[in-house]
C-alpha cells in the first residue's frame, strides 16, 4: 500500500505539507480550525484540491478567525457559496460556521480547542469519532481520523522510515506521549 511519505516528497504541491506540517502537533486555535475545515472539504474530495483551495479558504474564512467565523449570518454564508475559491458546499460551510461557535464554547469549557483536545487524550480513534460526532457537525470517521492524525493525536500520519517521522518524535506528539 502506497502511503503519503511515498509520493509526496517528490511532488511540489504536497511535499511542503508533509514535511512541515502533516502529523506535527499544533495548538495554536486558527491553524487548528483551518484544519478542521480543510478535512470538512476534502470529504469526497482529493486532499490535493484543499491545499490548491487552501489560500481561498483562508480569504474567506476570515483568516480561520473564530470568533469572526462564528458570528457569520446569511449574506456570509451568500458571500461563501458564490466563492469559486473553496467548495461551495452548503452543509460544509454551514459545519464551518457551527463549529466555529462550538470552538468558542471549548474555551469557555475547557480554556481553548487544543485544551479540549488534550482533555480527551488519550482516546483510541473510535471513541474520537464518537466524541467528534457528538460536538461538531460533519465530523465522521475518516474525517476525525484524519484530522487527529494530522495533528499528532492519533499515530500513522507518516511510516517509520520516513524522515519527517523521526522530526515529529523529537516533538513528542500526543499519541507518542500515550
Amino acid at each position: 500500500m502506497t502511503s503519503y511519505c511515498d509520493f509526496a516528497p517528490g511532488d511540489p504541491l504536497h511535499r511542503p505539507y508533509h514535511d512541515t506540517e502533516y502529523g506535527f502537533p499544533a495548538r495554536d486555535e486558527a491553524v487548528l480550525f483551518e484544519r478542521l475545515i480543510l478535512e470538512i472539504n476534502q470529504a469526497g474530495l482529493s486532499w490535493g484540491l484543499m491545499l490548491k483551495k487552501r489560500e481561498g479558504f483562508r480569504a474567506a474564512y476570515d483568516g480561520f478567525d473564530v470568533v469572526a467565523v462564528a458570528g457569520y449570518r446569511e449574506r456570509d454564508v451568500a458571500r461563501l457559496l458564490a466563492d469559486p475559491g473553496i467548495i461551495r458546499n452548503r452543509l460544509k460551510v454551514a459545519a464551518a460556521v457551527h463549529n466555529a461557535g462550538v470552538i468558542l464554547g471549548l474555551r469557555d469549557s475547557h480554556g481553548g480547542f487544543a485544551a479540549w483536545l488534550d482533555a480527551h487524550h488519550p482516546l483510541d480513534k473510535a471513541d474520537w469519532v464518537k466524541l467528534f460526532k457528538k460536538t461538531f457537525r460533519f465530523t465522521g470517521g475518516e474525517i476525525t481520523g484524519e484530522f487527529l492524525m494530522s495533528l499528532g493525536y492519533l499515530a500513522g500520519a507518516h511510516r517509520e522510515g520516513c524522515p519527517t517521522h523521526a522530526r515529529i518524535l523529537k516533538l513528542a506528539p500526543p499519541w507518542a506521549r500515550g
